[in-house]
């Protein structure tokens, strides 16, 4: 009797976290495929492990630094990399976020791996339009290395999966990838079982903006804003949900603290689960001009029936029909940013209205399992 060896999928992130939040739907799915899981990430703790476990998957410690500029170091690590893919005869390797992309693949083809795959989820600030701690000097010549090795790690890929058209003309322009690799996906989706339509809120009216405290994410841009609502409406309510970050671009803990002691807003730092304090919110904002993929945070808020105000801007503006589930505002104007969240002070039926749209959008386009369907079969699984 013939026997089949099970066949091996592995992913590689740089956070771990990620494989349970993000990839959780997916890992399921190609567990009851059949497939053995592999989950390579460089910070696991007992609790992600046991819920990476939970998946069907096995968790692998790899070493990876997510932020670190270190060459040596990031060579170093390609290597134990190749060796541990080697070690573990995979038959596919998925990878996600900018060094796991990189680093991932390149390591995969040197331990002769041909079925690689990638998502890219968002440029990072090496492609920013508006550098903010470095020179642009300092940031054009890290874009040419990062151009660079994303051609190197993606030549041979099978398949690119990318998030907005934006990134697409980007890397065919920069001759990263070629037509036949490139694959459109809306995002990498939600779990709407999960991200259930929340009542609306009314009283007082809240606004709550989610993302990691980095200045390209328009933190700045939303105090400002919120300093100029709160001098003609003082009741509105508003939270700043995230922690710092490892990022030199992160906003300092004590800053944040200072807003807090001026009354400015309510930071909760991270948060295991965002959906208590968005069920709290009225309106989603994201005025960032970070280079997004489509920012989750955004498909939430939707799925929660949360209007949302957020820029213009890559992988922003997938997320808002303007007029319809809210509105879209230039990149850094905090001025226009203040405007758009008096059109929801001033007329509250929008927060409900809106607010379902958004719902609409989000069972329409980021429905994890059809997202994740979509990724097995250009897989080819």
């Amino acid at each position: 009797m013939i026997q089949f060896m099970q066949r091996k999928f592995t992913i590689i992130t740089s956070q771990a976290l990620s494989l349970v939040n993000f990839r959780g739907p997916l890992i399921l799915a190609l567990t009851k495929l059949g497939l053995k899981v592999y989950a390579l990430a460089p910070d696991f703790d007992d609790d992600t492990r046991r819920k990476v476990r939970a998946l069907g998957a096995e968790p692998v410690d790899i070493s990876l630094s997510r932020a670190g500029r270190n060459p040596l170091g990031d060579l170093l690590d390609l290597w134990k990399l190749r060796k541990q893919l080697r070690r573990l005869k995979t038959d596919f390797v998925l990878a996600y976020f900018i060094k796991p992309v990189i680093y991932g693949l390149i390591a995969a083809r040197f331990a002769g791996i041909s079925d690689t795959f990638a998502i890219i989820e968002g440029l990072g600030s090496s492609f920013s339009s508006y550098p903010i701690m470095s020179s642009h000097a300092k940031r054009r010549l890290l874009r040419r290395i990062v151009v660079f090795l994303y051609s190197v790690a993606l030549k041979k890929c099978s398949r690119v999966f990318f998030l907005n058209d934006d990134d697409t003309s980007l890397f065919k322009a920069c001759g990263i990838v070629i037509e036949r690799q490139i694959f459109r996906i809306d995002g990498i989706g939600l779990d709407l079982d999960h991200y259930v339509p929340a009542p609306p809120v009314l009283t007082p009216i809240t606004f709550i903006m989610v993302a990691r405290m980095l200045r390209e994410k328009g933190v700045l841009d939303y105090i400002e804003a919120v300093r100029a609502v709160r001098k003609r409406h003082p009741t509105v309510r508003f939270i700043l949900v995230g922690g710092v970050d490892l990022n030199p671009d992160s906003i300092p803990e004590d800053e944040l603290r200072d807003w807090v002691a001026e009354g400015l807003v309510e930071w909760t730092g991270n948060v295991s689960d965002v959906r208590p304090w968005l069920a709290q919110a009225s309106v989603f904002v994201l005025p960032s001009f970070y280079q997004e993929g489509i920012p989750r945070s955004s498909q939430e808020a939707m799925a929660m029936a949360r209007p949302v105000i957020t820029t213009d801007w890559t992988g922003c503006r997938e997320t808002v029909v303007e007029g319809v589930n809210g509105f879209l505002v230039p990149v850094r104007d905090p001025g226009a940013l203040t405007a758009a969240m008096g059109k929801f002070i001033e007329c509250p039926a929008l927060i409900e209205k809106m607010g379902q749209e958004g719902r609409k959008i989000a069972e329409k386009r980021f429905n994890v399992h059809q997202i994740n369907a979509t990724i097995i079969a250009e897989i080819g699984l």
